[in-house]
């Protein structure tokens, strides 16, 4: 099949990372991978062009396309913006407007960078997580939102958390289809004890496992879960959770694997479509400089190829490149360690490359 890759370098290190992972699409559309790769602009480079953060001709674009490929959003210099017309918004506008309800955030320890973990050795070697998060829904989205004028004349700021059952059934689906194909192993992360919208999600998604009796379902209230993450993540297998909390506990994972510019992710659609996007942001403070690590942005591609252009065994030839360029002591700053070498996100994204052709 012929497939369209929508190509979103955004804002800040987005552009340098981005060129890096360009390259190996590049490599592999030169090796007989039938894609076209399109560029648009998207967060702040979307307002700079045109005047909003997810412009016409992007939204265009990315419906049309197979799968996008993110940098990052976002820049000190858009702070002052209206909420609408920020770097964010164009982000949260493609998640909402493709319907792409399902991300998924692998936490993998790399075991040649179990050093640079602020754990120790033996809590993290082997980590390997699958975090499905809810991305469309939650607090993130719900109505009605804003500021507003209370009359004993302050202000107080108001979200509304909100799930509908259907919304919450595939989440759920998506996380124990992903159990089965790895440790048959669930844990739904909620605040029933406080909240009546987790009474409800325990409620489905223990429902909807009755259809996955391989399948080992457990719950966690999500500070104990915070808790467990750093006192013993490998009792983790698959993770799933609302928006918010997903996005705390999946930041909060990164970093166990010693970097989070190591950790790639997916942003899927009911039909696989999906965007794909390091879990970092857009660093303003070392754009431009070439020291960012484009390997999560690397890593992104191998996802995109596994879940939207059923290319399995290319995506584990990048992993394993991945795998080749750390053996070779090859470090960004991020992960910098001693006995290694320090390179740039040129050399990297060059590296990498060359593995791939061996």
């Amino acid at each position: 099949m012929s497939y369209t890759i929508a190509v979103l370098p955004g804002d800040g290190i987005g552009i340098e990372i981005t060129a890096e992972a360009v390259k190996l699409l590049d490599y592999l559309q030169g090796r007989g991978l039938d894609i076209e790769m399109q560029q648009a602009p998207v967060g702040g480079a979307g307002y700079d062009a045109a005047g909003k953060p997810l412009p016409d001709e992007t939204r265009v674009l990315v419906q049309a396309a197979d799968a996008i490929l993110l940098g990052a959003v976002g820049g000190p210099q858009y702070e002052d913006l209206p909420r609408d017309l920020r770097p964010e918004r164009g982000l949260l506008g493609l998640r909402s407007e493709l319907g792409l309800f399902a991300n998924l955030r692998p936490a993998v320890l790399y075991p040649q960078l179990a050093a640079a973990s602020s754990l120790k050795y033996d809590v993290v070697a082997g980590l390997d997580i699958m975090i499905v998060r809810e991305l469309t829904g939650g607090i993130y989205f719900g109505e009605p939102r804003g500021i507003r004028d209370k009359a004993s004349g302050e202000r107080e700021g108001y979200n509304t958390l909100v799930y509908a059952e259907s919304e919450i059934e595939r989440i759920a689906r998506v996380a124990f289809d992903i159990a089965m194909k790895r440790g048959k192993r669930l844990c739904s992360v909620d605040k029933a004890n406080v909240l009546e919208v987790s009474e409800l999600w325990r409620e489905i998604v223990t429902k909807t496992g009755d259809d996955y009796p391989q399948v080992e379902l457990s719950h966690m209230y999500v500070d104990n879960a915070a808790m467990q993450l750093v006192k013993w993540p490998k009792q983790f297998d698959v993770m799933v959770t609302k928006n918010m909390f997903g996005d705390i506990l999946s930041d909060a994972a990164a970093m166990l694997t010693g970097s989070i510019g190591m950790l790639p992710s997916a942003s899927l659609d009911q039909d696989s479509k999906g965007m794909y996007e390091p879990i970092h942001g857009s660093a303003p403070d070392i754009a431009g400089k070439g020291v960012a690590n484009p390997l999560a942005t690397i890593l992104s591609v191998a996802m995109m190829l596994r879940y939207s252009l059923d290319q399995a065994a290319l995506a584990e030839k990048i992993e394993q490149a991945v795998g080749r360029v750390l053996d070779r002591g090859l470090r960004t700053p991020d992960i910098m360690a001693e006995g290694c070498q320090q390179v740039g996100t040129l050399e990297m994204g060059e590296a990498v490359l060359a593995e791939l052709s061996v």
